[in-house]
């Protein structure tokens, strides 16, 4: 995906979050709905993320530097890693303790009609912002399966906005029938639960992102796919006999760093190396585009 595809989807979030942040909490200043400000929690939560998302996207493309000889794309992992946390503190921890505040001492639900408004539209504004990150996330996962694409994906953004987005989208209903179950049967205890289920939801989403942009920031090796193309083309150029190690790591969603040992004819003299090692360069640029720094090895088994 390209970097422009993952800004403009944090760019719709960020829109969306923000006018549904005030609607919500504008909502629950006036109707006292434990799960109505749970939610406007995680929509301040889901704001303050995407002003970290692009930050990460605008620092990982600054130039080279003798600090950063290798450039700064990770740094949009670095911030979507930030982004798991304060989704898990800001929102779900928050939501927990108010809905555990509101079954400890009941409340009055006032003025459903306006509460099911602001839910309503806020599913509406989160389900168009969900759909422009799902057409770029469609767009790179091609024919793969969306889950396997989900557990695959370098491209920590959209990974993050798809995954709010669906969380908002879960946890909004959610809030929906607790309030209804709380007209229906008078008890605010639904009220209070759906905040408590709303701050699980946050919290499982957290940990899921987490974990994901935890690899990445370490360093993951390209795909399998890739790097199988790159055996093959190398392989395929008519002076190496063989390959040994093939290291390669995501460097940034859209750069790959790749180290591949080669073992090359003996009768090549060292002009000849160097300009089979340059084809050798062109060659995996051709099958993984992403390819940044390519270090050839020449190696004799």
């Amino acid at each position: 995906m390209s970097s422009e595809g993952s800004r403009s989807a944090v760019i719709a979030a960020l829109l969306g979050n923000s006018t549904i942040a005030v609607a919500k909490f504008v909502a629950a200043l006036f109707t006292g709905s434990a799960g109505m400000l749970a939610e406007a929690f995680h929509s301040v939560a889901d704001t303050g993320n995407q002003l970290f998302l692009l930050r990460g996207l605008a620092v990982s493309h600054r130039g080279r530097s003798v600090e950063h000889p290798f450039g700064r794309g990770k740094e949009v992992y670095f911030w979507s890693f930030m982004v798991a946390v304060m989704l898990f503190v800001g929102g779900g921890v928050l939501a927990i303790q108010r809905g555990v505040q509101a079954l400890q001492r009941p409340y009055e639900v006032t003025d459903f009609i306006s509460n099911f408004v602001v839910l309503g539209v806020a599913i509406v504004i989160e389900s168009l912002s969900f759909r422009v990150a799902l057409r770029h996330f469609n767009n790179e996962r091609g024919s793969r399966g969306v889950w396997r694409s989900l557990r695959g994906t370098k491209d920590s953004a959209v990974l993050v906005v798809l995954l709010e987005d669906s969380a908002a989208i879960v946890g909004l209903t959610v809030a929906g029938a607790g309030l209804a179950l709380t007209r229906i049967t008078g008890s605010t205890m639904w009220d209070g639960l759906a905040s408590i289920v709303i701050g699980v939801l946050l919290g499982i989403v957290a940990v899921l992102l987490a974990s994901e942009t935890k690899e990445l920031l370490v360093g993951e090796a390209a795909d399998r796919s890739d790097r199988s193309a790159v055996r093959a083309v190398v392989l395929s150029v008519e002076e190496v006999d063989g390959i040994g190690k093939l290291l390669t790591m995501h460097m940034g969603p859209d750069e790959v760093l790749v180290n591949i040992e080669v073992d090359m004819r003996d009768d090549l003299t060292g002009e000849q190396v160097e300009a089979v090692m340059r084809r050798i360069e062109t060659a995996i640029r051709g099958v993984l585009p992403e390819a940044g720094d390519i270090f050839v090895e020449p190696i004799h088994v």
